[in-house]
């Protein structure tokens, strides 16, 4: 792996034009700790890379918005943006062949969002050959050689630390001896995604609180299949004060609870999205952190660009994360993690222009 110095990052950056991200030392280590650092964005290019992304959906604003920050960082740079969605995690096969065309097509780096963790252990170089794949949102197992060999650099959050944002919020709400409050947990596709380590982060945070998870259900993040899960939650008749999830999930439990005429049940999000943007803006959602998602697109492709240009590159790096209320949506974090109303799905970028 072609490691640049870190330090000489840090020296190179304008302070009075950077943002404030986070940098995990060492990289892509377990027990890494997180650093707030000052970060510059790329301005121009030397060539018109090819840089492919590929991602596990679109299904959902937060990759929409991923999509956004990325269109936005290519147009801005001048290179070459190829962008591909798997369909969902359940679609390992898809992506598989994903990674393969992005390297039939000749790509310069690849971005990889993937749809499983250990899916491609000791076999990503067999898909991409020595194409330098740059790691987004989604974790990969670092332990293997190949993955270690192939991966240059990651960019997100530590899922754990969204979990455990949203378990602090009602743990602060129902302490120890307060009364116990009933939650029903829906954190997304079982296994797969960021869903793990959420769940880890957020039952470790409600474990010293009255905070009860008295059910817990698991389902892709479609609209069809979180709501087939809040109506089985609300046809079972069993009490619940609380609905916490992914987006999707809180999303559809605003209109599920409206439309059964049902006002004592809360819902809370474990990540942002245009949906529960809406939802804390009306009081309908309590809470929900973001990781910035526009942000962390942009990030990921100055990541890579930075590499193939030989420049300095931040290995391991996040957006910094902002929990959100109804009374607490600064506009500059609004901006920073969603796409505008008006955005598509954006699939290449050349020449400064998106081609649909």
């Amino acid at each position: 792996m072609r490691i640049f110095c870190f330090v000489l990052f840090l020296f190179s950056i304008q302070a009075s034009s950077a943002q404030e991200v986070i940098s995990y030392q060492p990289p892509f280590q377990a027990d890494k700790k997180a650093t707030e650092i000052q970060y510059d964005f790329l301005t121009s290019v030397t060539k018109p890379w090819k840089v492919c992304a590929v991602y596990p959906h679109l299904k959902d604003s937060y990759w929409l918005s991923i999509n956004y920050g990325m269109v936005k960082q290519a147009k801005k740079l001048g290179i070459t943006l190829k962008v591909m969605e798997a369909g969902g995690y359940p679609n390992l096969d898809k992506q598989t062949l994903q990674l393969q065309k992005c390297h039939q097509w000749g790509a310069d780096a690849i971005i990889l969002g993937t749809v499983d963790d250990e899916a491609y252990n000791g076999i990503l170089s067999k898909l991409i050959g020595n194409t330098p794949v740059f790691l987004m949102t989604n974790n990969i197992d670092f332990t293997d050689p190949d993955i270690r060999q192939h991966v240059k650099a990651k960019v997100g959050v530590n899922w754990y630390d969204m979990g455990k944002a949203t378990g602090e919020y009602l743990a602060k709400r129902h302490p120890k001896g307060s009364g116990i409050v009933k939650v029903a947990w829906l954190p997304g596709p079982q296994l797969q995604g960021g869903t793990k380590p959420v769940s880890r982060g957020f039952k470790d945070a409600i474990k010293n609180s009255d905070v009860e998870i008295v059910t817990t259900l698991w389902a892709d993040n479609s609209k069809e299949l979180q709501r087939n899960l809040i109506q089985q939650i609300l046809a079972s008749k069993e009490e619940i004060n609380y609905i916490v999830g992914g987006a999707v999930a809180a999303e559809v439990a605003i209109s599920e609870l409206r439309t059964h005429d049902i006002h004592n049940i809360k819902i809370v999000s474990t990540y942002l999205s245009h949906g529960v943007y809406r939802g804390l803006r009306r009081h309908r959602i309590l809470f929900a952190p973001t990781d910035k998602m526009a942000e962390q697109a942009m990030l990921s492709i100055d990541q890579a660009v930075r590499y193939l240009e030989h420049k300095p590159v931040v290995l391991d790096v996040a957006p910094s994360i902002v929990n959100l209320t109804p009374e607490f949506l600064p506009k500059k974090v609004i901006a920073e993690s969603l796409s505008p109303a008006e955005f598509r799905p954006s699939f290449y970028v050349k020449d400064h222009h998106v081609k649909h």
